[in-house]
């Protein structure tokens, strides 16, 4: 039984699935883009998301953080028929995704679901990417407004103005007194 046991196999041994999680992740920083299926993309997500807000910090302590979670692999371009090194991937999260994402309070990527599907398995793909800058910040919905809550804000409303009239002074207060006690009589007559 696996009781409380959080993530997805993925067919893998615990070692095979952190490699490919490294290695995905590590894709996704450099190339911004990739093609997986959406139960490797789900799988991954979370921990991309983690290391961007590692970034955000930017900190020698999260930069350690991030080199030991996730590796420090070279990015190389191919020039010329040479293959040049045009730095790390941590690098690259560092100086430029943690600065990109400064302003945004989560939910650096997103996941489009392709209608292709993988030739071997049959396995759905999806695209995994980082969100651009231009990228607008979903808005916070408002409260929405029901009985339950509008009665009780009538009742918490009432103590404050016993507490308002006490501080007023003690006449204040005997002639509300009484004409609280009239207008309750008087509620009590006419229901008689």
């Amino acid at each position: 039984m696996r009781h409380r046991v959080a993530g997805r196999q993925l067919s893998r041994t615990s070692q095979h699935r952190l490699a490919l999680r490294r290695n995905l992740a590590q894709s996704l920083i450099e190339h911004e883009t990739i093609s997986t299926t959406i139960e490797k993309a789900k799988e991954v997500k979370p921990f991309v998301e983690k290391l961007i807000t590692l970034a955000k910090k930017g900190k020698l302590e999260h930069r350690r953080r991030a080199i030991a979670l996730l590796g420090n692999r070279d990015i190389l371009d191919i020039e010329d028929g040479k293959t040049t090194k045009k730095g790390t991937v941590v690098g690259k999260l560092f100086s430029e995704l943690g600065p990109r994402y400064l302003e945004r309070p989560g939910g650096y990527t997103r996941i489009i679901r392709l209608s292709l599907r993988r030739l071997g398995d049959n396995g759905q793909l999806v695209l995994l990417q980082l969100l651009g800058q231009d990228e607008p910040i979903k808005r916070e919905r408002k409260a929405s407004t029901k009985r339950g809550k509008g009665k009780r804000a009538v009742v918490s409303a009432k103590p404050k103005k016993a507490a308002n009239t006490a501080a007023a002074g003690g006449a204040a207060d005997s002639e509300q007194a009484g004409a609280g006690s009239t207008d309750s009589e008087q509620g009590a007559e006419d229901k008689q």
